[in-house]
């Protein structure tokens, strides 16, 4: 069992770095190409943040384990929110002063209400994965939009523009075959050690999908948002987490929907998509309750990250 913790964590240190090299490569040939910097930051970056998820979450469901995928969709989301804001507001109180993010917080609302009502019967079926899939695109769209509509003094914009990483497009093309190659096999290897790792320990395929692989694939997410604050970049780092929501409820949950349609454990419509819904809800309430402040304060931070700890508890008392 050491063996495979290891390989695991192995698996996740390069689909981590794959990932990071694939969004730095994407941004700065898009940059190369003039693309305006929000345009890449809502659509190349996000993305790229959300990719480690969509292809563990595809790995896992075709290799059967379609409870693992759905548990890294839910997971990853309740992990960005509970764990990652609010850790990170807790290490410094989050000023939110762009207006573009304030657009993306119903959209936020809106794909976690779907994910519910598509969800509720027990069954994710190829019919869901598909309208998941399509309203991906269509919210690329409407990103893409948003972003060419956004004021350039837009605070966001300027933090984007900041964070693009700056390399010639040949450079940058090897990242984004790198990152192509080996995202899918690291997030194999991933799958394959975290299922004989849940046998082990007889945790259901939910489970470990809802801890050690949502766990896992929400660190990037992390590392970037304390990072954006230590750099005085808050809205990026709330921005960061709002995009990955949105993708992986659309792009990360279509997968198993997809590839490996059916019944789904009942823990993750009685459990799991309402306590996702709830710090969703629970993160939109702070952002109205603050209109006048529009900050995330520590206390709050603070109050999210209790509520995760309490859930992560939760899950193994089943």
């Amino acid at each position: 069992m050491i063996t495979e913790s290891l390989i695991f964590l192995a698996g996740l240190a390069v689909l981590s770095w794959s990932a990071d090299g694939f969004i730095r490569g994407a941004s700065a040939l898009a940059g190369n190409f003039g693309l305006p910097p929000m345009l890449i930051g809502l659509t190349i970056v996000a993305m790229g943040s959300s990719a480690p998820e969509i292809m563990v979450s595809a790995s896992a469901s075709l290799a059967g384990n379609s409870n693992t995928a759905v548990g890294n969709a839910i997971g990853s989301n309740i992990a960005n929110i509970g764990l990652v804001l609010g850790i990170t507001a807790l290490f410094r109180p989050l000023l939110v002063s762009s207006g573009t993010l304030w657009r993306e917080l119903p959209i936020v609302l809106a794909v976690s209400l779907l994910a519910t009502y598509l969800l509720w019967d027990g069954r994710l079926g190829y019919r869901e994965g598909l309208l998941l899939l399509l309203l991906f695109f269509l919210v690329i769209g409407l990103l893409a939009w948003l972003s060419l509509r956004s004021d350039k003094q837009d605070p966001l914009n300027q933090e984007i523009a900041g964070e693009i990483s700056k390399m010639a497009s040949a450079k940058a093309v090897l990242w984004i075959l790198a990152g192509l190659l080996l995202l899918p096999l690291s997030a194999h290897v991933m799958v394959a050690s975290a299922a004989d790792i849940a046998r082990h320990f007889g945790i259901s395929d939910l489970v470990i999908g809802l801890t050690v692989i949502a766990i896992g694939t929400s660190l990037p997410e992390l590392a970037a948002s304390l990072a954006g604050v230590m750099k005085g970049e808050d809205d990026l780092a709330l921005g960061n987490i709002l995009g990955s929501n949105i993708f992986n409820i659309l792009a990360v949950l279509s997968m198993p929907g997809l590839l490996a349609p059916g019944a789904i454990d009942s823990l993750a419509i009685q459990r799991d998509l309402p306590t996702m819904l709830a710090l969703t809800m629970l993160l939109v309430f702070f952002c109205i309750a603050i209109r006048g402040r529009r900050q995330i304060q520590r206390w709050q931070g603070g109050l999210l990250l209790a509520c995760y700890l309490a859930y992560q508890a939760s899950l193994f008392q089943h």
